[in-house]
């Protein structure tokens, strides 16, 4: 009676080592984690971009998504006094249409976009920042590979003065 007993917790014991692995999500104190130090980053990219006061600058925007090709550039985006100046095809030279591109339009308005997307908790989000001037040169937001991502890469950043420039 005992050799029928043995054999059947050999095999649910074996069944449970074959079992396949299943992805759990992460709890809410992981998510409230990672959203503070996504808020901490920004505070402190935020705060060493505004201590630079750069006003005049330009940068190459590129946008990965399932969206309209004017919004996924590559786009040159140059701002003047904190405003933005043109957005031209990069490849093209022909200008946007800047409400397309609103909140691209200048570091600050990426700077309210990563916020915006942390205070909505909805998205999935990963953002890299130039450490020497604070700005972001990555921004993912949500899952490309599901249709519903973002991934923004912020990169050719150059400081403008009178007419010419300093690439950063």
């Amino acid at each position: 009676m005992r050799l029928p007993i043995s054999i059947g917790a050999i095999l649910v014991a074996s069944l449970s080592l074959n079992a396949p692995v299943m992805s759990v999500p992460p709890t809410h104190g992981a998510k409230a984690e990672i959203t503070n130090s996504n808020l901490t980053q920004l505070t402190i990219n935020r705060q060493l971009w505004n201590q630079k006061k750069i006003k005049n600058y330009r940068y190459k925007l590129s946008n990965n998504c399932f969206c309209l090709p004017d919004f996924r550039g590559p786009l040159i985006i140059e701002v003047r006094d904190g405003i933005t100046k043109s957005i031209t095809n990069a490849q093209t030279g022909k200008p946007v249409d800047s409400k397309l591109l609103g909140q691209y339009s200048t570091i600050p308005k990426l700077f309210n976009l990563i916020r915006n997307t942390i205070n909505s908790g909805e998205s999935e989000l990963t953002v890299v920042y130039n450490p020497r001037l604070g700005y972001p040169t990555q921004i993912n937001i949500g899952n490309l590979a599901a249709d519903a991502g973002i991934f923004t890469t912020i990169s050719n950043f150059e400081v403008l003065h009178h007419g010419s420039y300093i690439k950063r």
